[in-house]
């Protein structure tokens, strides 16, 4: 398929489900991809089927933007938060953000206690290093005194 058909039967995908200007955005991208992988020195019909179904990429593109065509710039989510879209072509819906960042979270925690483990085995490594030496000398140390102490 050519590069028009293949944009204009993704323009048409997306022009059920979403507004405007993010049609436009995701239209331009594809359009520009394929540009630039034509002038590599492929053809349209090998950038095309490539990407694949345009219906499939604007499924895609719809269930990832949050925001539908009839929703008036705004859309409530399953979770009852608002979900706005800020005019530069970027949904935000607040829930996904925040559960978007437990994993980054735990990453974290697991990086500290990482961290942790690290610290005690190398503590445990010296002292499993140094007590053969320092357990002898301790105790040579503390007969000395004893023998010392009684004179």
């Amino acid at each position: 398929m050519t590069r028009q058909e293949f944009l204009e039967r993704l323009r048409s995908a997306l022009g059920n489900d979403l507004n405007g200007p993010i049609i436009q955005e995701n239209v331009d991208y594809y359009n520009n991809y394929i540009r630039d992988e034509t002038g590599k020195g492929r053809t349209e019909e090998e950038v095309t089927a490539e990407l694949g179904d345009p219906w499939v990429i604007a499924q895609t593109i719809i269930d990832s933007s949050g925001v539908r065509a009839g929703a008036g710039y705004q859309e409530t989510c399953d979770y009852g938060a608002k979900g706005t879209y800020d005019g530069g072509g970027q949904a935000e819906r607040p829930g996904i953000r925040r559960m978007g960042i437990w994993w980054k979270r735990l990453l974290m925690i697991l990086g500290i206690v990482a961290v942790f483990i690290v610290i005690f085995a190398v503590v445990g490594g010296i002292v499993s290093l140094l007590a053969p030496l320092v357990v002898p000398i301790l105790v040579i140390a503390i007969i000395i005194r004893i023998f010392n102490s009684r004179r």
